[in-house]
């Protein structure tokens, strides 16, 4: 069976020969560059600088290299532009990370250091306007830094919230034509994030990409318009809304069928024990928009429609169903409620989960290689019966996980599958 069958089996909730893998195709379900590098050492792959193919995160490429060791069914199209606005594709150039290693990044990565040694990167490249991002002298990825105008009540403006998102330009389309296209040749299931469905995404809400963002940039201030600005909110998810899915009518045309799923949403609605909204908040403010959304989407094409949510969201997967989700992600079986079992038999006939394979906060990083082993076997046999489960992470692969981990893990799930 081909990546591509076993994917489209699992997808629709049946029994597949093998475990379908993802381990790098999105930004929520990747590995940090200085654990690339690792798992390249340890399975004798040539040394090389490993591509930033997510800067924000600074996520690693799993080239073809990696992707046949590790048994990988599924890839990812990438778009023109990184979170920061720059062209993310070639030329590359080296560049040394705070921690010593040797990565390869595009041009527009152009960075400073400040008088602490935290690392600053610009929106578009531009070092002539204030940074977006920091990376902390001893950290491993960047934080937004907020660049919050002060607000006047009376002259809040929806479009400035809406200046990120735009009609796609001919020079978008036929890039995406081009990346899916050739990941389609992989003969791998194929994923992309088109992006401008994100709706109040707080990684980009503060608009890393732009110059001068106006409007609600704060991350505090967002989360309280929620409440305290609900129709301005609405106005601003109603317009990009409209906007998303005359994109995605474009995209489709060029598309077609060289894509599988699309990331629709990153938002998050848990936290380690609890929500940050109500449920009732969830249908009055985001439901009817994701329903647009994946109508559209199943109405129209053969994509399947994935959702990202960390946290304690047990009590939303009966709202994630009615919005029409396909797909939910990272399944973060730590929090609170997230109990595998009782998600797997209440929910599994209708969503499929792409993750909650492993615990990245504690087992990953900190057990032994036998206890990575044992809990990959426990919560595989748990999801992957009948379908509707994609193995990953819970979350991106950090950096300095030790390697062994990593392979334990590996090791593991072809251990599930049956492989030698």
């Amino acid at each position: 069976m081909t990546s591509k069958e076993r994917f489209d089996l699992t997808v629709n909730h049946h029994q597949p020969d093998k475990i379908v893998v993802d381990l790098g195709s999105t930004a929520v379900t990747g590995i940090h560059v200085l654990s690339i590098e690792n798992l390249r050492k340890y399975y004798g792959l040539e040394s090389k600088p490993v591509r930033v193919i997510e800067p924000y995160q600074m996520l690693g490429e799993v080239d073809q290299e990696l992707i046949d060791v590790m048994e990988i069914d599924v890839v990812g199209a990438w778009g023109m532009n990184s979170m920061f606005g720059f062209y993310n594709h070639e030329p590359l150039t080296e560049f040394t990370t705070n921690w010593g290693q040797k990565v390869l990044v595009p041009e527009g990565f152009r960075t400073t250091k400040d008088e602490k040694g935290d690392l600053l990167i610009y929106p578009e490249g531009d070092t002539s306007v204030p940074a977006s991002g920091r990376m902390p002298k001893t950290g491993y990825f960047f934080d937004a830094i907020i660049r919050q105008e002060a607000i006047d009540e009376e002259k809040l403006d929806v479009q400035d919230n809406l200046e990120e998102f735009g009609l796609i330009s001919a020079k978008e389309l036929n890039f995406w034509k081009e990346s899916t296209r050739k990941a389609r040749l992989t003969g791998k299931a194929v994923i992309a994030g088109l992006g401008g469905t994100a709706l109040g995404d707080i990684a980009l809400v503060p608009g890393l990409q732009m110059k001068h963002p106006k409007g609600i940039r704060d991350i505090a201030e967002w989360y309280m318009s929620t409440v305290l600005r609900p129709d301005y909110v609405t106005a601003i998810f109603d317009r990009q809304t409209e906007i998303a899915l005359e994109n995605f009518r474009r995209l489709h045309e060029v598309i077609g069928n060289n894509l599988d799923a699309v990331f629709i949403c990153g938002t998050d609605f848990g936290t380690q024990n609890s929500t940050f909204c109500a449920p009732e908040q969830f249908d009055d403010l985001w439901l009817p928009y994701y329903r647009r959304i994946n109508d559209w989407v199943h109405s129209n094409t053969n994509w399947k429609t994935f959702k990202h949510s960390c946290g304690a969201v047990e009590s939303f997967m009966t709202r994630f169903i009615d919005a029409g989700f396909d797909i939910i992600n990272p399944v973060q079986v730590s929090a609170n409620g997230m109990d595998p079992a009782k998600l797997k038999y209440c929910y599994g006939k209708e969503l499929v989960f792409w993750g909650g394979s492993i615990d990245t906060q504690k087992t990953l990083p900190y057990s032994t290689p036998e206890q990575v082993r044992e809990e990959v076997l426990r919560l595989c046999d748990i999801f992957a019966k009948d379908g509707g489960f994609v193995f990953n992470t819970v979350h991106n692969i950090q950096a300095n996980v030790p390697v062994e981990n990593i392979v334990a893990m590996m090791n593991a799930i072809k251990e599930f599958n049956g492989d030698k």
